[in-house]
């Protein structure tokens, strides 16, 4: 046994898997700990790296080992097409409540209430990477390091804040919901220190986060048609929030 194939085995019951290339690109360039990164194909990861990441290439090329194509789908629950993986080190959640706390807050917050649906949760985050959102928060059972919300990420969980709390523990600032019975969001400018929160796909928004709501607000919607996917409901109202004098960090 060589020795990143080692080190994977002592740490992957403590580490946070990075699935494919670009989850390994996106977290290494928003500062994560990476102790260990393997590849199938070295040359081509770096090939990849040089092309689409020039900023990290020469980290990526530090960490990478190159181990049997064999050896590599061991180590995955399901190989990616890049044939890159790598282990990080999950940021300590007394960091993120902090950062989460900290105010004046320039970006918004988003609360996923009870989400149920992995996936989705994964490509939420990615968006509130994207418009540089202070962080992503869920309540409830689902855990928002969940290796396949990792992987719908594409690493992005290292660009964000992102934490597990219960609807007690929010963070300070005015809580939008988004519910069909809520003010047009189009006549509602979205501060920058706003907590948004959405409700689960199945069931909307809890009771007890209802009852803590200081705004409702709703997404234009065609009659008849029941509701927007989770993550398309969190990218209009980010959006909307950017649109009108929200200030993504870019």
């Amino acid at each position: 046994m060589n020795d990143p194939v080692r080190a994977w085995h002592r740490l992957a019951g403590t580490c946070v898997l990075l699935d494919g290339f670009h989850a390994l690109k996106h977290a290494v360039r928003f500062g994560a700990e990476v102790p260990v990164a393997v590849t199938a194909d070295r040359r081509a990861a770096l090939a990849l790296a040089g092309e689409l990441a020039p900023d990290v290439r020469d980290t990526l090329e530090a960490l990478l080992s190159e181990v049997p194509r064999e050896t590599y789908a061991s180590l995955v629950p399901r190989p990616h097409p890049t044939a890159v993986a790598a282990l990080a080190v999950r940021p300590s959640r007394e960091a993120g409540l902090r950062s989460l706390a900290r105010t004046p807050r320039s970006a918004p917050v988003v609360v996923l209430d009870q989400p149920r649906n992995l996936g989705n949760a994964g490509a939420v985050i990615r968006l509130a990477a994207g418009f540089g959102a202070t962080g992503v928060v869920t309540t409830g059972t689902l855990d928002p390091w969940h290796p396949t919300v990792v992987r719908g990420g594409a690493g992005l969980h290292f660009a964000t804040v992102v934490e597990r709390l219960g609807v007690d523990e929010l963070p300070r600032g005015p809580l939008f919901a988004l519910d069909p019975e809520g003010e047009d969001i189009r006549g509602v400018k979205l501060p920058d220190d706003a907590v948004l929160a959405f409700g689960s796909e199945r069931s909307g928004l809890s009771a007890a986060l209802r009852a803590r709501t200081d705004h409702l607000v709703a997404l234009p919607m065609r009659p008849q048609v029941s509701s927007y996917n989770l993550a398309t409901s969190v990218a209009m109202t980010l959006y909307h929030w950017s649109a009108t004098g929200g200030a993504p960090v870019l």
